[in-house]
């Protein structure tokens, strides 16, 4: 897996574990049985499941943050059409664009925005969410620069109090809360974004509020040509 071991991903690993060889080489060890088996470099655009819908719901921005990140924005809100599994696949296949994109194996890639509004349990059920922190923290660790929770109602503070146990000390750091009523809240959102870039869904500026899935189709599947994902080749499905 000359790809994915690289140094980057080494670093990374040290990161995530506090330097610890010991953890790190558990944690890469781990994660390569999983790769083997799991194939993440092997999923393509073209296999996932409803494809429109899932990158509605969850997909690459055409914008960086200012510090040059990449922003993936999701609206877990919106209902998916597509089984835990394919949910799952879906998120795979992003974290592994990022873990393949980022500009000289850079840490701390990925500024991840997400709309909670009208958010419910029936969202984001813990086992989803359990499943995908681990897959995050575990398979791609050092990925995640901030997570932005963007105004999630009340209720979601319980439901914060259990998701929160799945989540490492060192990516709890990373969860910055913002809400539109809280003014405070919402200098994050200008300190992270150009706000003539984002989305007036976030509080930005952006006149470019369609969401062109031609377009961003087209660049997936470039994405999936360069870093050599192939169903065919593969054998994934």
């Amino acid at each position: 897996m000359p790809s994915f071991l690289s140094d980057a991903t080494i670093r990374r690993f040290l990161r995530a574990r506090n330097w610890s060889t010991e953890q790190a080489t558990k944690g890469l060890k781990e994660t390569v049985n999983w790769r083997r088996e799991y194939r993440p470099d092997a999923i393509s655009w073209e296999d996932i499941e409803e494809m429109e819908d899932e990158a509605r719901r969850t997909h690459v921005a055409d914008y960086l943050a200012k510090n040059g990140r990449s922003v993936l924005v999701s609206n877990i809100t919106m209902k998916s059409k597509v089984s835990f599994k394919d949910q799952i696949k879906h998120l795979v296949y992003l974290l592994e664009y990022f873990a393949m994109n980022s500009v000289d194996g850079q840490d701390d890639y990925v500024v991840w925005l997400t709309d909670f509004r009208g958010w419910s349990i029936s969202s984001t059920p813990y086992s989803t969410t359990r499943e995908s922190m681990y897959i995050i923290q575990n398979y791609y660790p050092g990925l995640i620069d901030v997570a932005i929770p963007f105004d999630p109602p009340r209720i979601f503070e319980s439901f914060w109090k259990i998701a929160k146990n799945f989540i490492q000390p060192n990516m709890k750091e990373k969860v910055k809360f913002v809400y539109t009523s809280n003014q405070e809240s919402m200098k994050i959102i200008a300190d992270i974004f150009d706000l003539d870039m984002l989305e007036p869904l976030f509080g930005g500026r952006s006149t470019s509020t369609d969401f062109d899935i031609n377009k961003y189709a087209e660049k997936m599947r470039r994405a999936d040509k360069l870093r050599g994902a192939s169903k065919d080749a593969s054998g994934y499905n």
